[in-house]
């Protein structure tokens, strides 16, 4: 399959000047409906050609887009990559041989400072104690590159590093996980997965365990990079992970989550039969524990949709976020995102409480109602659209489990809606409270990770806005869109236990010299002691007083960096991932070209002086 693959490549290479025309004519016929009218999810034009021909040739075959390359011939999926592609740039083949010196012992990690995964711990809350840290808040403002890795020919540069044992390890859209030193950069070993990867990996018991976004799920030896396991426990064309697993005694507890909303947009595609999924395993072996879908009722025939396609539901509710751990009750808390089809279920864009030990359904709180949705809704033809489109208020991020003043407990979310919430998980998630922090839109809201200290939530705003641009003639319409500069972004820290606002820090203009910029912030929050962290579509990461949301240091990462690895690397776009930090050094990936965005391929270590 991979020489396959490679010959296509190839044989696109050779002929992308002469199939320019036709693959114009294949674009308009296919992909222009939604990517020269983008809307919700669907990126314009403009982002897609800065896709290297591997990445588009991905997403054409077997992924995203996969429904309207359907029935192509060889010639014209050629023709069609050529024109989304026009720089020709073929993948870069990533180095993974060793070039560490020395060996580091990976302990369990309990005796040393971690980075394990989304989060320092199952409650998911992504504060780091000062200890751990290693950062002093008057130190903050001397952060300054320590070293950069070359991430190889990727455009979408937004996974988790997880830090344990000394050893960094982070994966890549072009299918590789590294395992660095991460004290240096040097390489210890990298691994090939089959597919694309995208949010992280966790380590547990000696072992780093990650899903790949067509839903096979991993186990490698933690010190060799050894493959020990994998299973696809879904089985569905349409599912994949985005979720990075929950490593908790002994289980791995991961979530499944699908592209079937973007391929419903197809006019070929029977759309919709994909349930979001939690997946119980043995960690030591890869055998199913338990499973359990976010919808019980199994898809069904509900009609004939526009183009002939058979219509299916109820559908959707995948989970895009790592489970939450709650000890005490003994319970999995997972967030889950909109249906895609008719009829709406009480457990999309809810938080749900299943049994640890077996799966059941313990509680729902659904927090909006009749959220049924495709990228179709958003076309002329509104292919495999509900007939009550919903608004697309999925859940991104995982609920966090903090505790309050007096002993009280509560699991506190925010959502694309632009709301946050807290819920009572002694009292089946009664609501505690509701705050608007955000317009909210199927690209706004609070996206991908929020955090909290204790005391305050800390929630970044996307609301991110496309705006049709300049001239350009390469688009079939004769305009480029672009990023709205004047749009989206905003920093909020809510009290925990009212939700009032007890500060704003509103967002940072962009840089006149910026072309295509937006001030949202799309990045999960890290907070420490004195200082929050939020990552910006910019390519600004900034650190805020966590008193007041003042501004105490800001680094662009959206330019060329030497790197330890490779040739230069570059920044850009902060979206998906926020920053991990631990031992006196903060970690980021830079660079993920979705929504106009600004492609990079880049892992930032920054440090005190940088040393």
């Amino acid at each position: 399959m991979r020489v396959r693959h490679l010959l296509l490549v190839s044989t696109v290479l050779f002929s992308l000047p002469l199939a320019a025309q036709d693959g114009s004519a294949l674009y308009k016929a296919r992909c222009a409906a939604c990517h020269d009218n983008p809307k919700a999810r669907v990126p314009p034009l403009s982002a897609i050609k800065t896709l290297s021909v591997d990445a588009v040739y991905a997403a054409l075959k077997n992924g995203t887009m996969q429904s309207q390359a359907q029935g192509l011939s060889s010639a014209q999926l050629s023709a069609l990559v050529g024109y989304l592609a026009p720089s020709g740039a073929a993948e870069v083949a990533p180095v993974l041989t060793r070039t560490c010196k020395r060996e580091t012992p990976l302990p369990g990690g309990e005796d040393s400072p971690v980075w394990n995964g989304w989060s320092t711990s199952e409650t998911n809350s992504r504060f780091q104690s000062g200890a751990a840290a290693g950062i002093a808040p008057e130190q903050i403002k001397r952060l300054k590159l320590k070293w950069a890795f070359n991430l190889g020919s990727v455009t979408y540069a937004r996974a988790v590093p997880s830090i344990v044992g000394g050893r960094l390890f982070i994966v890549t859209a072009s299918r590789i996980v590294y395992s660095l030193d991460a004290a240096t950069g040097c390489t210890y070993w990298g691994f090939k997965a089959d597919e694309g990867l995208r949010s992280g990996v966790t380590v547990g018991a000696g072992r780093v365990y990650f899903g790949d976004q067509r839903a096979t799920v991993y186990a490698l030896d933690a010190r060799s990079g050894k493959l020990l396991w994998k299973v696809r426990p879904v089985d569905h064309v349409a599912a994949g992970v985005t979720a990075i697993p929950r490593y908790y005694r002994g289980v791995l507890y991961q979530p499944f989550s699908s592209d079937e909303e973007v391929r419903g947009a197809g006019p070929n595609y029977e759309c919709c039969t994909f349930r979001g999924t939690v997946v119980a395993l043995d960690a030591a072996t890869g055998h199913r524990v338990w499973e359990t879908p976010t919808i019980a009722e199994k898809s069904h025939p509900t009609g004939t949709a526009k183009g002939g396609a058979q219509a299916y539901g109820p559908s959707g509710a995948g989970i895009w976020s790592t489970p939450t751990i709650d000890r005490e009750l003994g319970l999995l808390y997972v967030a889950t995102g909109d249906n895609y089809s008719d009829p709406p279920t009480p457990t999309s864009d809810a938080v749900l409480a299943l049994d640890l030990k077996t799966g059941s359904l313990r509680w729902t709180r659904q927090l909006t109602e009749n959220d049924a949705y495709t990228v179709g809704c958003a076309t002329a033809e509104r292919m495999h659209c509900p007939k009550v489109p919903g608004p697309d208020f999925d859940f991104g991020q995982p609920p966090i489990l903090v505790r309050l003043a007096g002993g009280h407990r509560a699991l506190v979310i925010a959502q694309k809606s632009g709301i946050a919430h807290a819920l009572d998980p002694d009292r089946e998630g009664e609501v505690l409270w509701h705050t608007r922090v955000g317009e909210g839109s199927a690209l706004g809201g609070s996206e991908w990770g929020s955090a909290a200290d204790g005391e305050k939530l800390y929630v970044a705003i996307s609301d991110i806005v496309l705006k049709a641009g300049a001239p350009d003639p390469k688009s079939l319409l004769g305009v480029r869109f672009s990023l709205d500069p004047s749009k989206g972004g905003g920093l909020h820290a809510l009290d925990l236990k009212t939700g009032k606002i007890l500060w704003s820090a509103h967002a940072a203009h962009c840089a006149e010299d910026r072309t295509d910029c937006s001030p949202a912030l799309s990045a999960a929050v890290t907070v420490i002691p004195g200082a929050v962290f939020s990552g910006s579509v910019d390519g600004h990461l900034r650190a805020h007083s966590t008193r007041t949301g003042e501004v105490l240091w800001d680094f662009d990462t959206e330019r060329s960096f030497d790197t330890v690895n490779a040739g230069p690397a570059h920044g850009g776009s902060l979206d998906g991932a926020g920053p991990a930090v631990v031992g006196g050094r903060v970690f980021v990936s830079a660079g993920c070209g979705v929504w106009g965005g600004v492609p990079g391929n880049v892992l930032l270590a920054l440090s005190v002086d940088g040393k």
